[in-house]
């Protein structure tokens, strides 16, 4: 059986600790944890061992006080925001103004064979088009048309066939969620 370096339990006292060295509230501390406010209050308030997930949590929080921003949603830079997903985990959020040509992303993942642009931290216009027509069928397609015309798109547009697809290739777990 292997073992790992974190506490089987922890005390009503630690968890407020780790909360205060976060900075936050009982109702923001709930929202990370995704727990209600009322079970952060019991944990604060009880006498006995706290069990269960919270413990791993707490210890990687302590571990890592700058944790909940990384993982905080960064306010919408562009009026376009593509979520370039990974199953359920968020990998890369890209805001993007299509009038002015800027693009700005968030990665949440290290690993950059996860991230939309791998290893590219600040893509430019054209790295975004590139990007998002690699999430595409190819415009040269045989029977490109057909193709279209089952997903009810009069042209070929990425954007529209992402809409229709979630960018989802064959043979892989990655997809767009598109924000307008």
């Amino acid at each position: 059986m292997t073992k790992y370096v974190v506490p089987d339990h922890i005390s009503s006292e630690e968890i407020r600790l780790i909360r205060d060295a976060l900075g936050m509230t009982q109702k923001e501390f709930a929202e990370f944890a995704h727990v209600s406010k009322r079970t952060v209050e019991r944990w604060e308030y009880s006498k006995e061992e706290i069990t269960g997930p919270i413990t791993v949590l707490a210890d990687i929080m302590i571990k890592n006080l700058d944790l909940p921003d990384k993982l905080r949603i960064p306010e919408k830079k562009y009026k376009f925001r593509l979520w370039y997903m990974y199953h359920g985990f968020v990998c890369t959020i890209i805001d993007v103004d299509e009038m002015e040509r800027r693009v700005a992303i968030h990665n949440y993942i290290t690993n950059p064979i996860y991230r939309a642009f791998g290893v590219n931290s600040e893509p430019t216009f054209e790295d975004y088009e590139e990007f998002v027509k690699s999430r595409c069928f190819p415009e040269t397609r045989d029977k490109l048309k057909l193709e279209l015309k089952k997903l009810d798109i009069p042209f070929y547009d990425p954007i529209m066939i992402i809409e229709k697809t979630k960018g989802r290739m064959a043979d892989d777990d990655f997809w767009i969620r598109i924000e307008r």
